[in-house]
């Protein structure tokens, strides 16, 4: 289970060091993609092939499920823990993200999140002074 939030920071050649804690988890093999809120979504391996199942399993005829997973498959690259703990970002998905030097890696249970530092910190404040308008939206969910 992946949770928590965590400060790192970007390598000239795009090296993010994963935090400790997950690295066992992630140590046979992960994939990272385009994810949402212009954040980038780290998987296990394991996990992201559960997900890429679901997503080839969509219907192609409509256009939001051709969408959806054209973002998450094509964008996906499988990477590796090195010795100091750290994946390599492609560029392009650090240009997706728009991640600079300073890194957010949050854990969101069955994936990781990493953010641009700035990117996070506005995407927080806006869902945090949103808080109580957004649990009483979910409440008919049973959260």
């Amino acid at each position: 289970m992946f949770i928590g939030e965590y400060h790192h920071t970007l390598d000239n050649k795009g090296r993010l060091a994963i935090p400790i804690k997950f690295r066992v988890s992630l140590s046979e093999g992960a994939v990272v993609t385009r994810g949402l809120d212009r954040s980038l979504f780290l998987y296990t391996k394991k996990e992201w092939e559960t997900l890429a199942v679901k997503l080839a399993n969509l219907p192609m005829s409509q256009a939001d499920t051709r969408a959806f997973a054209r973002l998450m498959l094509a964008g996906a690259m499988e990477v590796e823990i090195d010795t100091s703990g750290r994946i390599n970002i492609p560029e392009y998905l650090r240009t997706y993200a728009g991640l600079s030097k300073n890194a957010v890696v949050a854990g969101l249970y069955n994936r990781l999140e990493i953010w641009d530092a700035a990117t996070w910190k506005m995407y927080a404040q806006q869902t945090e002074a949103q808080g109580n308008n957004i649990a009483e939206r979910l409440g008919g969910l049973g959260v």
